[in-house]
């Protein structure tokens, strides 16, 4: 754990802020915020990510994800005073501010409201973005803890509102802690309290709880592209079953593509594909290009609504999958998952894909088999990188069809 110290704030505030590598996309927050007397006010350590949906000035959208946050500073967070409650302010990257305020009743205290800020002039970060500016997303929480507990949840917490998207876990916070000295008991968020109630299996797209595994029928297979300036610049075929797991809901949703639509981008070292139908806002797949000569699915976002008219939200900038040489198309037709994270996994079935470097709209050539005992141990591996000749060549081969 590296501790630093920052320079003091009016009245003497001083905030002690330790940085901790966190989990997969992100960094774990510690913030420990001190009054003139040296006595501590306020207390949190939590995890966050961002992912922002926002329009090129191809007319097409695109997404970008926040979750480097080791280069944050604090600047105005502050212990409050009598007109107004605590606060904490967090700048990342250069163009990125977040703030939640917090306020106190007679036996309780809220967190107010989490504000999140982002600046479309910068290039970097957003270098097509249509609308240049400083945009801010509010959401007024108003969520209350008792007045001495402190609040925890482990669990992922999510908000969305104006196309960005908000994640949160392995939250600790209390505010206005009594005579400096933090509480012992802990008032839990409903995901993280302990459930003794047990739901009847129910087969239907709502998720329900079982012990047992769910009946998994094969999805149809569906075909999706995207086409930019140049032509077509990402081709899919795959079959793609999600599953679900929710406050310890399972459920498997196959995804129709006769009833879902599809749009994407293009760019020198990443490329998108996203699927969205009634029930699904988006489903992101973003390909990378490493080491400038191969490819590989590096970032998978998805964001969905159930009958009930809960949302179910995960992102994952991490991730490395599908890996082939660019010029070739990943191929397996075996079943194969994606695990996003542990409550999110999709189930691909006769997947091919290819990123980049697509010649005329079609599959383009890959690494060949050499023999037909290569062939065959590859087929049984189940993954292959290759395009309908080399398709039609190997099964002349093994067909014995010179």
């Amino acid at each position: 754990m590296v501790c630093f110290g920052v320079s003091p704030f009016p009245s003497s505030e001083l905030v002690l802020l330790c940085l901790v590598l966190g989990a997969v996309s992100s960094f774990a927050l510690e913030l420990n915020l001190t009054d003139s007397g040296k006595a501590t006010c306020l207390y949190a350590k939590w995890q966050m990510n961002f992912t922002i949906h926002y329009e090129t000035t191809r007319k097409i959208y695109t997404i970008v994800t926040i979750s480097d946050l080791g280069n944050a500073t604090y600047s105005g967070s502050t212990c409050g005073d009598y007109q107004s409650g605590p606060k904490i302010a967090v700048q990342f990257g250069s163009s990125f501010s977040w703030t939640v305020n917090f306020t106190k009743e007679v036996s309780t205290y809220s967190i107010d409201s989490i504000s999140f800020s982002y600046d479309t002039n910068d290039n970097t970060t957003f270098p097509d973005a249509k609308e240049k500016g400083i945009f801010t997303v509010y959401d007024p929480v108003a969520f209350r803890i008792p007045l001495n507990d402190i609040f925890r949840c482990n669990s992922i917490s999510t908000l969305e509102k104006n196309d960005v998207i908000q994640h949160y876990w392995d939250v600790h916070i209390q505010a206005f802690a009594q005579n400096g000295t933090l509480s012992t008991k802990e008032f839990l968020c409903d995901e993280d309290k302990i459930s003794t109630t047990v739901v009847s299996v129910v087969h239907t797209t709502m998720p329900s709880l079982t012990t047992t595994p769910i009946p998994k029928e094969k999805p149809e297979v569906g075909s999706y592209s995207v086409n930019n300036v140049n032509g077509t610049c990402l081709l899919a075929t795959m079959g793609l079953q999600l599953n679900i797991t929710q406050d310890k809901v399972a459920s498997v949703i196959n995804i129709n593509p006769n009833t879902t639509d599809f749009t994407g981008s293009c760019h020198s070292q990443t490329a998108l594909l996203s699927l969205n139908s009634s029930n699904i806002k988006y489903l992101n797949f973003v390909f990378a290009v490493k080491n400038e000569n191969r490819f590989y699915l590096k970032e998978v976002n998805v964001s969905m609504y159930f009958i009930n008219g809960s949302v179910f939200s995960i992102a994952n900038n991490n991730l490395s999958y599908w890996d082939a040489p660019l010029g070739s198309s990943y191929m397996c037709n075996k079943e194969q998952m994606v695990s996003v994270s542990g409550a999110f996994q999709i189930n691909t079935f006769d997947l091919r894909v290819q990123p980049f470097n697509i010649i005329e709209g079609k599959y383009s050539t890959g690494p060949r088999a050499e023999s037909h005992a290569e062939v065959r141990a590859a087929a049984t591996i189940g993954h292959l990188f290759v395009d309908e000749q080399d398709y039609l060549t190997m099964a002349k081969a093994a067909a014995g069809v010179p």
